[in-house]
């Protein structure tokens, strides 16, 4: 064996003394044919330095003439290899067989997926870049040869339409973005002054498309029918105006009061005629006027679910935003498809509004304060605030009763005309600052004090509202009581008329009384029209003078008079004005209320309405931006806007109310309005059943008009309405709890990967723990090593090898030595205490524990 070893040395040292002189060969060979190399080329140079002008002129025009002949062959190998290009090119797609067209096929299906999955690989741009471009070309150029004759040109057909659809999908997605209505202007306010502020000009175009669907039921299929196939104006005495009322029905503050000329015109319930069936088409007014009035409600309530539906899917659609929150803002918050400066300019002010958001939100999470205190101001806060809701429901309860008063009176001035709707106003501008001013005792968080101020803006017009329209149903009883007298007096004068005419012996036809002559009834349904409109009217000017006032005169006198007064305007008294959300959003929800209330009695209100919308969203637009600044706590509003519609479904059920009142109740005018000459409302529907639909339908209608029916299905829809709440509470809680665990499953990883750096010093420690039975092993271990390897120690493979089982042992080191375990071994608990036991035929030591089984003690063995 050693002279094995030996002579596997020798030939060891000899190969490589022959690799170092074959190297040492290669470079003297190199070097010198580099040195040569240089020495030619340094002849060469010198060669050259000294031609003849002759010499260069003539190796000039060869150089032209070359250059002339190269172009010219150049020109006709590329026409060449473009003809045999194209020629093979239509050979090979005609000469493709079935396993290169299978081939094709695969290779472009690949293609087309890499195209699909180009943004999840890890590559560099540069390379993306690339790869799709070599992607798309291989698939537009080989796509349409998976067919044979004409196939492929019908294949190709369909691959062309098929992009060509997917081009226009794309291009008709931005179109209908762009269509989206003030789309930029909501996006310049919310990134000046934060989604909160945005979030009521989003719910403000919500509004307008409402209203705009409103405007289409209520003018296509009431005012437009009634203007074309109704009787002219002044045909009649309810489209007339009075004879005494003809000298001033043009003064303009007779028509500011919605009186004269408009009072009797489609604007209001009053001028609608009566008669069944009107024009050629036989078109039933009344009763579209009942189904519109319905369907009005109807629709509104469905587009409002409907939307906080979506909002609720959308708010739990959600992943979990309270996790690294900071960090989401910071590396994905920009859009690297802006190309623009100044969207550039709103998305950098947006993100830094989001931030103090943020910021806003994590200092009112760990803000801690003395709660005892925090109650009774809160409760403080309340009392005073329930003071002035009784106090405003009070004064204008007083205000109704007193401008009755008026009515009856003559020469009454323009205050005491309009003294309602300016306490109203007065009062829905004064209010909400006190409020304000108010709820500072309470600090809230200013998302949760939001809340709490709508409301009680809320509390404060839903009095205000009811107030009003119980002083204006006394009116209403009054002029009910009115129209019994005049009913008689009206019916006198046109018999007298009558007799008259009769009793002169003429057999000529008597001249027809004039419209305006005849008597008439106050018609309660138009003077409840004009009530709502005027109400509505004097709510849209507080608001712009307010506006203009408070907001505009105010920003400019800060802004010039700062430099030249006595103290900071700008950071003291005035200062500039902060956008009013919870005022502007409550007195949006009330206007809405008011209009779906008035639309029954004043078809045109919603005409008004929708202009009114139209001119606030560029005039409050035009406000915000020029006039207000952020607010001082700039906080994020919810997602989900479901508690502005939550406000708006309720002032929806309670603007119902009257109107449902008053169609199953109170018995209409006699001489106005579609419904003159029944007791309720509610009989057009009865009068068109019995007359136009089969006998079964009227019985039908009848059972299901029994309250034995209709109690049950309220009672049934109140039962459905709980199991839905109670199964999505469910969903809810559940959808909690899986966020939780969610939640507990990445800590639990992120725990793991942390302490995989502190596993190696605890091993550490429980090797400390056991060195007397590895050192005893590893003793045993060196002694049978010591017998094997006694004739051979110096043999190096032995060496190695010894070395390598020392040095990859788990536990051959002392206290200084690292703790390494073998690539083979995974670590799933710490190792158990290693227990001594002798081999067979070797003396048991002394002291050693006897335990149950033979050969194993009961604990750590003690030497």
């Amino acid at each position: 064996k050693d002279k094995e070893e030996d002579e596997s040395k020798e030939e060891d040292s000899c190969s490589q003394q022959n690799r170092a002189s074959r190297k040492k060969n290669y470079q003297q060979k190199n070097s010198d044919g580099k040195k040569a190399g240089e020495e030619g080329s340094r002849q060469r140079e010198r060669g050259k330095k000294a031609p003849t002008k002759d010499q260069k002129e003539s190796e000039n025009k060869e150089k032209k003439t070359n250059k002339k002949e190269k172009e010219g062959d150049d020109k006709q190998k590329t026409d060449r290899k473009n003809s045999t290009t194209s020629s093979s090119n239509s050979s090979d797609e005609e000469s493709l067989s079935e396993e290169e067209l299978a081939m094709l096929m695969e290779q472009v299906e690949q293609k087309k997926k890499l195209i699909s999955t180009m943004r999840n690989k890890p590559w560099r741009m540069m390379k993306k870049l690339s790869v799709l471009r070599e992607a798309q070309a291989f698939v537009e150029k080989f796509e349409g040869a998976l067919g044979k004759g004409k196939g492929k040109k019908l294949y190709a057909y369909k691959m062309m339409m098929a992009k060509k659809w997917v081009k226009f999908k794309r291009d008709f997605d931005n179109f209908k973005t762009q269509c989206i209505p003030w789309e930029m202007k909501i996006k310049e306010v919310e990134s000046h002054f934060g989604s909160s502020v945005a979030s009521y000009f989003i719910f403000l175009r919500w509004m307008y498309g409402v209203n705009l669907v409103l405007f289409g039921l209520i003018f296509g299929l009431v005012i437009i029918p009634e203007i074309l196939m109704g009787m002219p104006y002044g045909s009649m005495p309810r489209k007339t105006v009075p004879r005494a009322e003809q000298a001033t029905a043009m003064d303009f503050s007779v028509l500011w009061d919605f009186e004269g000329y408009i009072k009797y015109s489609a604007l209001f319930y009053g001028y609608y005629n009566n008669q069944r069936t009107i024009g050629w088409l036989k078109y039933r007014l009344p009763m579209a006027y009942f189904m519109v009035g319905i369907s009005v409600f109807g629709y509104s309530l469905m587009v409002v679910i409907r939307s906080m539906a979506r909002n609720a899917n959308e708010s739990t659609a959600d992943g979990d935003d309270d996790n690294f929150i900071f960090s989401w803002k910071m590396f994905t918050s920009w859009d690297y498809l802006i190309g623009n400066p100044e969207t550039a300019d709103n998305k950098f002010a947006s993100i830094t509004t989001s931030f103090k958001e943020s910021i806003v939100d994590e200092q009112e999470s760990n803000k801690d304060e003395n709660i005892h205190l925090r109650r009774f101001l809160r409760v403080l806060a309340n009392v005073l605030i329930i003071c002035c809701l009784c106090g405003s429901g009070y004064l204008i309860y007083f205000v109704v009763k007193r401008s009755q008063t008026f009515s009856k009176m003559q020469n009454v001035g323009w205050y005491e005309r309009n003294e309602v709707e300016i306490v109203m106003s007065l009062l829905g501008m004064f209010c909400p600052p006190l409020f304000e001013t108010i709820a500072a005792l309470e600090n809230y968080h200013p998302r949760i004090g939001l809340k709490w101020q709508l409301g009680r803006i809320f509390a404060l017009f839903l009095g205000n509202l009811y107030t009003f329209l119980l002083a204006l149903m006394d009116d209403v009883n009054e002029k009910l009581a009115e129209e019994d007298v005049v009913k008689n007096i009206t019916h006198w004068t046109l018999l007298s008329h009558h007799n008259s005419s009769v009793g002169n012996g003429s057999t000529a036809t008597p001249p027809p009384l004039d419209p305006a002559d005849v008597p008439r009834g106050p018609c309660w349904e138009t003077t409840v029209g004009i009530e709502i409109v005027r109400l509505t009217v004097s709510d849209i000017l507080v608001t712009y003078i307010t506006i203009l006032v408070g907001d505009f005169i105010r920003a400019c006198f800060v802004r010039f008079m700062n430099y030249c007064w006595c103290w900071d305007l700008e950071a003291g008294f005035p200062s500039y004005a902060e956008f009013d959300i919870s005022g502007n959003v409550l007195g949006l929800i009330f206007n809405q209320g008011m209009i779906w209330m008035g639309s029954f009695y004043a078809p045109g209100l919603v005409g008004i309405n929708v202009l009114r919308l139209l001119t606030s969203m560029y005039f409050q637009c035009w406000a915000v931006m020029s006039s207000n600044v952020p607010h001082a706590r700039v906080f994020k509003a919810s997602k989900s806007n479901n508690f502005y519609m939550g406000l708006l479904l309720l002032i929806l059920f309670l603007s119902l109310l009257p109107v449902a009142y008053t169609i199953m109740s109170l018995p209409p005018s006699f001489d106005c309005g579609p419904f003159s000459g029944k007791k309720r409302m509610y009989e057009v529907i009865q009068e068109t059943i019995e007359l136009d639909f089969p006998l079964f339908v009227a019985k039908i209608f009848s059972y299901v008009a029994n309250p034995g029916l209709i109690i049950p299905a309220i009672l049934l829809m109140v039962l459905a309405i709980y199991y839905l709440n109670a199964v999505a509470e469910a969903y809810q809680r559940a959808n909690a709890e899986l966020k939780k665990k969610m939640q507990m499953q990445r800590e639990e990883e992120k725990n793991k990967r942390n302490n995989k750096a502190s596993t190696n010093p605890v091993l550490q420690d429980l090797e400390d723990l056991f060195t007397p039975s590895t050192k005893s092993e590893s003793h045993l271990k060196e002694a049978e090593d010591k017998k094997i390897d006694s004739p051979n120690r110096t043999s190096p493979v032995v060496k190695q090898d010894k070395a390598a089982a020392l040095g990859g042992s788990p536990m051959t080191g002392g206290r200084g030595t690292a703790f390494t375990l073998p690539p083979h071994m995974f670590m799933t608990r710490p190792p158990t205490p290693h227990v001594w036991a002798p081999y067979p035929g070797q003396p048991r030591p002394r002291g050693y524990p006897l335990g149950p089984v033979p050969g194993r003690g009961r604990g750590q063995p003690r030497y």
